[in-house]
């Protein structure tokens, strides 16, 4: 296999390294720092299993008006159409192997400014 360098995309809450993508999985780390959270989101296809790789975060899985908080230490898989969101009490990196689907996001929160699709 031929390696190469990961696709950097920087984000308001940090980057984004896309490490490996083929026709069925993609794998990424996100690298989120410290007190910043991504959108409040769902994705109408992709499903992703998240994992912390270090760092303090949360996962927030919101099912109506119930919040529950997984704190990654073990993997957690995410299915399409589940409204979640990631929160970093410490600069943190989360493995995100997901389906293929990268421009699947339904923003229903977000602090800089993102919201809608």
């Amino acid at each position: 296999m031929e390696e190469r360098p990961p696709v950097v995309t920087e984000k308001p809450w940090g980057r984004e390294l896309l490490l490996w993508s083929t026709d069925t999985y993609v794998v990424k780390i996100l690298c989120v720092r410290a007190g910043c959270r991504l959108s409040l989101q769902y994705h109408r296809a992709k499903r992703e299993t998240l994992l912390l790789g270090s760092g303090r975060a949360l996962l927030e899985i919101h099912l109506g008006d119930e919040v529950i908080q997984h704190s990654l230490d073990e993997a957690v898989d995410v299915a399409p159409g589940t409204a979640h969101r990631l929160v970093a009490l410490e600069d943190s990196e989360i493995v995100e192997v997901s389906t293929t689907e990268l421009d699947d996001v339904v923003r229903l929160e977000d602090d800089y400014g993102r919201k809608g699709a």
